[in-house]
């Protein structure tokens, strides 16, 4: 960036768009739509299958379609929204993600479903890094970022019980395909209000030349990755090809990092994820997101599996973890981010959420909902609540704002990784724990489906004791490694990051 075009770029930063929060508004009802997804879907699953002939063993692909796309093209789909502008490639992602949603909710066969998911995974990659990175150059001043981040990592975190309670809302009431047609309406309102109310800051767009080497490694490593991950919940962790698809992940991730150091114009510029502030937010919270997403696996299991809930029950059941997640997030994490350190913040939130796990460690068969899983639910979306909105503020907070949009595309990217890693790892963990269990206490039992239930509660509580110690790490990564300032109280000028040496480094 030249030093002639910097006056005029602060002069633009100076002056906050009178729209902006309007923005947000429309910007959220976009990102809600995209998280939502990765778990709408899951309630409607059943009916599908059974409307359109899916096989068993082919049903993981509706999830997983959506996740391989999602999670291997997040770093494209950013590059993308800092090349060709951010609100350019968000109102393509809200028109490929409405046309996506339309065919699966069309669907006639298995492959037009599979088609449909990845489709809304290539679209959600461009929309979701481009909606964080508007945020970023649109809210300037450190106090209104705060509660700009606050709304969204809200949204960002209980985007994914909203989907449960929908999703079970459509399938019960309607029909299992208004799942994909309920993302029509969001698509049109959000793309008429961004036409209206988003508006770009020139001056902030990256317009070297693809790294297309770059590109290449990076998309095939992590479809390697999250494809590894996937088949290893299916076909076990001893697998040939689940062992093969790792070992070609660790290939193609160095050539990645190798190009990226020599290129000019990489995909990733490790300036990016080198800064302990920013790379310490991307690890910290992909730690939480294994947690997490395992967490919901087996609280949905065990509601409807064992408890006997409905899936409307079950996502209402659900739903004080959302609240708590909002709360945290609005009137805990926003309000203190321009006091405190984030470390201060990130660090006892995610060991409260470590605690809100422990307790469900002593889940049993007759455990009560009220008196063990409301009051973790609670803790858990509290701790997570206050955790995400500076995750996600850091992640972008001091970056150039020509990297605005990949610096926005890591925090997309290891959540999604993050979620992959949780749900193929924790199940296993939770299978493995249950067939030991079942295999040593069936012989001569006098109620043999009891000790089939009691085996299942096992693993889900034998899982979430990895959850606990995974979230405790997660907290640990916090403290050691972000050391950022305060992130408001000031204005700080995109593009300058003179005005803000504690919070950079």
């Amino acid at each position: 960036m030249s030093e002639t075009s910097q006056p005029a770029q602060d002069q633009v930063a100076q002056q906050p768009d009178p729209r902006r929060w309007r923005a947000l508004a429309i910007i959220s009802i976009a990102q809600l739509m995209v998280v939502l997804d990765a778990t709408i879907v899951n309630i409607a699953l059943p009916s599908a299958q059974a409307d359109l002939g899916i096989s068993d063993g082919n049903r993981q692909w509706v999830i997983t379609a959506y996740a391989l796309a999602f999670g291997s093209l997040l770093l494209l789909g950013g590059r993308i929204a800092d090349m060709w502008g951010r609100k350019n490639t968000f109102l393509t992602g809200l028109i490929g993600f409405a046309g996506a949603s339309a065919i699966g909710g069309a669907a006639v066969n298995e492959g037009m479903m599979f088609a449909s998911r990845a489709l809304q995974g290539v679209f959600g990659a461009l929309l979701a890094p481009a909606a964080l990175s508007l945020l970023t150059v649109m809210f300037i001043d450190g106090k209104e970022r705060a509660k700009a981040f606050g709304i969204f990592g809200a949204i960002a975190g209980g985007g994914a019980g909203v989907g449960l309670v929908l999703g079970g809302l459509l399938t019960e009431y309607m029909d299992w395909r208004w799942v994909f047609f309920v993302n029509i309406p969001i698509a049109a309102v959000a793309f008429v209000g961004a036409t209206a109310f988003v508006v770009e800051p020139k001056g902030t767009r990256n317009r070297s030349p693809l790294d297309i080497p770059g590109t290449l490694l990076g998309t095939l490593g992590l479809v390697a990755l999250v494809y590894g991950f996937t088949r290893a919940e299916s076909e076990g962790w001893g697998d040939g090809v689940t062992l093969s698809m790792f070992v070609v992940t660790a290939v193609l991730l160095a050539a990645f990092i190798a190009v990226e150091r020599r290129t000019a114009a990489p995909l990733l510029p490790l300036r990016v994820v080198l800064d302990r502030n920013r790379g310490g937010s991307y690890l910290a919270l992909g730690l939480a997101i294994i947690a997490m997403f395992g967490l919901f696996l087996f609280l949905t299991y065990y509601m409807q599996l064992v408890k006997g809930y409905s899936p409307i029950r079950t996502g209402v059941a659900f739903l004080p973890m959302v609240a708590g997640m909002v709360i945290g997030s609005t009137q805990i994490g926003a309000r203190l981010m321009v006091r405190i350190q984030p470390r201060y913040l990130m660090g006892p939130g995610l060991l409260v959420a470590a605690v809100g796990m422990l307790i469900l460690t002593q889940l049993g068969i007759d455990s009560s909902y009220v008196g063990l899983i409301l009051p973790a639910e609670i803790l858990l979306g509290l701790g997570l609540g206050t955790t995400f909105m500076p995750a996600m503020s850091l992640s972008t907070h001091g970056v150039e704002p020509r990297d605005a949009g990949i610096a926005s595309a890591m925090i997309n990217t290891s959540q999604q990784i993050g979620g992959a890693i949780g749900t193929a790892l924790l199940n296993t963990i939770a299978a493995s724990a249950a067939t030991t269990y079942i295999t040593s206490n069936i012989a001569g039992a006098s109620s043999p489906e009891l000790v089939q239930i009691e085996g299942q509660v096992h693993g889900y509580s034998t899982a979430i004791w990895w959850a606990t110690a995974i979230v405790a790490l997660s907290s640990l990564v916090a403290f050691v490694l972000i050391n950022a300032g305060k992130l408001g109280g000031q204005t700080v000028a995109e593009g300058d990051e003179e005005l803000a040496p504690a919070m950079v480094h």
